[in-house]
């Protein structure tokens, strides 16, 4: 029997744009459309025309990130579409106006039922960019978080009701567990502890606490090696050019520990990032934010099975709770450090974070998140009175 299709239209950065936000909407809906094959997700992209990219087929309108007019006109597209849903993938910095206003008339215009997933809860309620979330929140059926912190966020500070809001965790590819040396002796470094991360690089990751581990960490094992993965995020890049990934250039020549690091200085594909996390021994997230929210570098190392080391901002102390992964205080190097050269040392430790970690990940599968936005649609829709 043909299970009930569900035609979505969704509304956020694509691919090839590289942020996190496209990359992430490419693959959930890659993953829903296995589920939901008579339906294929239509994508409404949000553009900057300057940047001149060409997107796939699946992006059947685009709306000028500073042009309002194209907001009110998307509105008017979708109204006489055929479309169920309205998927709307929010992070600021992404839609046009004051603070990414723009997506409030957009949303008062549209007729659909309309679905928010929202990456980033700003903290004060009472600020700009909390006002408008709000604003947008009111405009929508159902708001989707990533864990259960952000749930209670909006329940406490911002009065929304807990009916309203599911939690669907950030996807990973489902991949197998293993050890690191088949990967190792392919790259040619069987004999070295390998630790890094994968990332647009900015100066929030806090990559230069990693350096200064590998530092302290090489004075114990002098063939530990650090992978930086990722090219600096365009955004950071127009504005300050390359000036961060110098910096950090320049602490490596000033620790002495040139051998010890390696910069992969673009952006990876999905098997290239894999490949890479397969190799490390430790995957580690230094990250300055405390507030930050979600993370689909460190839900990929999860889905891995990966030993994660990563500073406590919140979706870190969520995913890598119960010993999943080792918390280290912020801006603490020596920290990291000791937690890398600990566990290097306890094999039974490392393996039982690893498994655990491993466990966690199966229900973060790209599958399994597919599987609970269609159960969130077919919800939506039949409070909405429709099929």
């Amino acid at each position: 029997m043909r299970r009930q299709e569900i035609k979505v239209v969704y509304v956020s950065t694509y691919i090839p744009k590289k942020c996190g936000i496209a990359t992430f909407c490419k693959d959930v809906t890659n993953a829903i459309n296995l589920l939901n094959p008579y339906a294929l997700a239509e994508i409404m992209v949000v553009d900057e025309p300057e940047e001149e990219l060409e997107y796939p087929w699946e992006t059947k309108y685009k709306i000028i990130k500073n042009d309002l007019n194209t907001y009110l006109q998307a509105a008017e597209y979708i109204n006489q579409s055929g479309c169920d849903i309205v998927m709307i993938e929010h992070e600021f910095g992404i839609f046009g106006g004051q603070h990414g206003e723009y997506i409030v008339p957009f949303l008062e215009a549209t007729d659909k039922p309309t679905v928010l997933t929202c990456h980033t809860i700003p903290e004060n309620k009472s600020g700009e960019d909390g006002q408008l979330l709000k604003r947008i929140i009111e405009n929508c059926k159902m708001i989707v978080v990533m864990m259960e912190q952000s749930k209670k966020k909006l329940i406490k500070k911002y009065e929304i009701e807990a009916k309203k809001i599911a939690v669907i965790p950030h996807g990973t590819p489902d991949l197998t567990f293993e050890s690191t040396e088949r990967m190792k002796k392919k790259r040619k470094i069987s004999n070295r502890l390998v630790l890094g991360n994968i990332n647009l690089l900015t100066e929030t990751k806090g990559v230069e606490y990693t350096l200064e581990a590998i530092a302290e960490i090489a004075k114990k094992y002098p063939e530990v090696m650090a992978v930086i993965v990722g090219q600096t995020h365009p955004a950071l890049k127009r504005y300050q050019g390359e000036k961060y990934r110098n910096f950090l250039k320049r602490k490596v020549r000033q620790l002495g520990i040139k051998k010890n690091v390696r910069f992969i200085n673009r952006y990876v594909s999905l098997k290239e990032l894999i490949d890479w996390l397969k190799t490390m021994d430790f995957y580690v997230t230094p990250y300055l934010d405390p507030q930050q929210s979600s993370s689909g570098a460190l839900a990929y190392a999860i889905g891995a099975g990966k030993v994660c080391i990563s500073t406590p901002y919140k979706y870190a102390r969520e995913v890598l709770a119960e010993e999943r992964g080792v918390l280290v205080p912020y801006r603490n190097s020596k920290a990291i450090a000791k937690a890398v050269t600990d566990l290097w040392e306890n094999e039974e430790e490392r393996e039982k974070i690893r498994h655990k970690a491993y466990s966690y990940g199966r229900h973060m599968t790209w599958a399994a998140v597919a599987l609970q936005h269609l159960d969130l649609f077919r919800e939506v829709i039949k409070k909405n009175g429709k099929k």
